[in-house]
């Protein structure tokens, strides 16, 4: 069926060529009609340097329901052709197409793109030009633009006119060009073995275990090799991602290439060689939940010893020992924590698959990248703190009395809710991994992994609850539960001094000043409403409302950017990709580690081990260079660097080795003696 399409369109093409290009088009349907899909020439740099040259793309924009093709269109369709006109001491390599995506029409598997995509080339300028001359780039190229239902062959004649020059790039230009080249297959850099069995490819790829995948498609280069439109069912096991599938007509002995999507928009170009493939293992999927499950659950479980969230589950031990034997009530209110937290858990993790399903760079605590979202939880733990020191009362902390009346149910879930959202940056040192693997897990798997961190960070409660002989070894309710209650501010009151600090971190002091004042505003208005409740007197809702006005007037106030990003100092350097690879190349060592302002184990690390005077003597006479990857800020090229290394969140800790293949993964609690032991 293929092949009679191809045919039909080739031509159809060739009998539109000279009408087309005699009526003058420039880009559009043959015949003259409106183009379905905008194609521009534009160059990276306009004045190329002689002896190197620029990039050149071809900007590609579908109408909406519209779609073009990859260089292997699939089972139908056709990829771009083009015919350059060039000056003398010009050349233009081989068109070089983002990874595509996949679309099923009908029994046929398209390769597509549905959206904005670029098609990238390099031109070349030969060293014996003489800088100052005129450099037209002429270009006439076709290609197909499909619906569902209808196709039409489009042409364009194109143009860019370059100047031999300095070769400087402007930096949108700049921007620009590298937000495509992010879509570009990036060479595997180790070859895959393939072997046909039973009218089966199987093909297994060096891919490290830790490693993150998701959307995973093999999109072979030449025809023949598989069949395109047959489900592909992908496994791990180790190192090796195994793919198997319905094997084509050709492509039998002999290396072949293709191109490996493994995230969104994003993939490695591989190449396989016939050998030995053994059959996936069954079950592959299964275990990886089940110890996805596992992390997130211990994760969860850890995170009630941290300062944000070990007040407020005091607070509900002292709710267990004033309940006394009333198992109903008792159990009752546990279960509505754990739904709290549970349902925060699911809420925050299906937005972190629905943000990074659209298209956004993002990783576990996301939230806390945005200062609106700092401001707020400094507020609330600012009242929460002052509540715990008896500055005013309020029922909805404690219980939630007033909210539920008989057995406080609707305020043992906000409680659960509110340990959630605030425990948040404390996950990554105990499920960074957990996290990594629940994004390229099937949604229900996914959502479970998440549902996990909740039912661990629930347990201790229920345990409580549930289990009548730890409940007997509280103290019974007395004068100690004020003392304790007391006690439990001080954390929370630090808590909301490390949220003002990283407020300043995000937006400077004018950020943190801002912070700090509407803390101090709502402190007043909580003083007021103190005041009024020890006179038998209300007020309640007065200050809800004055305290959403101040928190939303305060957010309006914020800065809009960040202070300007950290620059060198002595061996250490801000995260940069390239500089990372020239390092590398260079044969020179160095630790790589990604922190977050807002993640207490990254601060508790760089205090206890990164920061000694003992790691950093160890580090200057090994001539390491210490890279930072500071990632309070929402940074995509961090973000992608994660997930490249199985990660969705901080912290992160890399060694590379002069002479090492690869990256050493350090373990997420670090000490002087695990740091110095790497240079010696």
């Amino acid at each position: 069926m293929r092949i009679f399409q191809v045919i039909l369109m080739t031509l159809a093409m060739l009998a539109a060529i000279p009408s087309a290009f005699a009526q003058g088009v420039g880009a559009g349907a043959f015949g003259g009609g409106p183009s379905h899909i905008a194609a521009k020439l534009v160059a990276e740099g306009a004045q190329p340097a002689p002896g190197d040259g620029t990039t050149i793309a071809f900007a590609m924009t579908p109408q909406k329901g519209w779609h073009g093709y990859w260089e292997n269109p699939g089972d139908a369709g056709l990829g771009m052709t083009v015919e350059w006109t060039l000056p003398k001491g010009v050349s233009v390599g081989p068109l070089r197409y983002p990874v595509p995506e996949t679309l099923l029409i009908s029994g046929l598997m398209n390769h597509v793109y549905e959206g904005p995509y670029a098609v990238l080339a390099s031109l070349k300028v030969a060293a014996d030009v003489a800088p100052g001359t005129r450099l037209p780039v002429r270009v006439k190229a076709q290609w197909l633009a499909c619906t569902d239902k209808v196709c039409v062959p489009e042409s364009g004649e194109m143009a860019v006119d370059l100047v031999a020059g300095s070769g400087t790039v402007a930096p949108a230009d700049r921007a620009q060009f590298d937000g495509w080249r992010t879509h570009l297959p990036r060479p595997l850099g180790s070859q895959a073995t393939y072997a046909l069995v039973d009218g089966k490819l199987r093909l297994s790829v060096p891919f490290p275990a830790d490693a993150q995948v998701r959307d995973v498609h093999l999109f072979p280069l030449a025809e023949g090799l598989v069949r395109y439109a047959a489900p592909q069912k992908v496994t791990r096991n180790g190192d090796r991602l195994l793919i198997e599938t319905d094997a084509g007509e050709g492509g039998r002995g002999g290396q072949v290439q293709a191109v490996l999507r493994t995230g969104d928009h994003v993939g490695f170009l591989l190449t396989g060689a016939p050998g030995v493939v053994e059959a996936p293992p069954s079950g592959g999927q299964a275990r990886a939940i089940l110890i996805a499950l596992g992390g997130a659950l211990l994760g969860g479980l850890l995170l009630n010893i941290m300062p944000c969230v070990f007040p407020i589950l005091g607070l509900k031990v002292m709710k267990l020992a004033k309940a006394g034997g009333d198992e109903r009530i008792v159990r009752r209110e546990a279960l509505a924590y754990t739904a709290g937290v549970i349902a925060t858990c699911l809420a925050l993790g299906g937005a972190l698959i629905a943000l990074r399903a659209a298209g956004t760079a993002a990783g576990w605590a996301f939230q806390l990248q945005d200062p609106r979202i700092i401001l707020a939880l400094l507020l609330l733990v600012t009242a929460i703190a002052f509540n715990l020191a008896g500055l005013f009362d309020l029922n909805a902390v404690g219980g939630g009395d007033r909210l539920a009346g008989k057995g406080g149910l609707a305020g043992a879930f906000w409680t659960g809710a509110l340990v959630a959202f605030v425990a948040t940056p404390c996950t990554g040192p105990f499920m960074a991994a957990a996290m990594g693997a629940a994004l390229l897990l099937p949604l229900a798997a996914a959502l479970a992994v998440f549902a996990g961190l909740g039912l661990g960070l629930a347990l201790p409660f229920l345990l409580l609850a549930f289990v009548p002989a730890l409940r007997r070894r509280l103290p019974k309710p007395g004068a100690w539960m004020t003392r304790l209650q007391r006690i439990l501010a001080l954390p929370m009151f630090l808590t909301a001094l490390g949220l003002a600090w990283l407020l300043g971190q995000q937006r400077g002091v004018s950020g943190m000043t801002i912070g700090i004042g509407a803390a101090l505003g709502v402190a007043l208005l909580l003083w007021w409403l103190g005041g009024r409740q020890r006179s038998g007197r209300g007020g309640g809702l007065i200050v809800g409302v004055a305290a959403i006005a101040l928190a939303g007037g305060a957010a309006m106030l914020l800065p809009d950017r960040a202070p300007a990003a950290a620059t060198e100092n002595g061996n250490s350097v801000p995260f940069d990709a390239a500089r990372l690879a020239s390092l590398r190349a260079a044969n020179k060592p160095v630790f790589l580690y990604f922190t977050a302002d807002w993640c207490l184990t990254c601060k508790a690390n760089e205090a206890a081990a990164i920061d000694r005077a003992e790691t950093r003597d160890a580090f200057d006479k090994g001539g390491v260079t210490v890279m930072i990857g500071d990632w309070t800020n929402a940074d995509p090229a961090i973000t992608r660097f994660l997930e490249a290394q199985g990660r969705s969140g901080v912290p992160l800790y890399l060694w590379y080795a002069p002479g090492g293949k690869g990256a050493q993964t350090l373990p997420q609690l670090l000490s002087p003696a695990t740091l110095t032991a790497l240079v010696r």
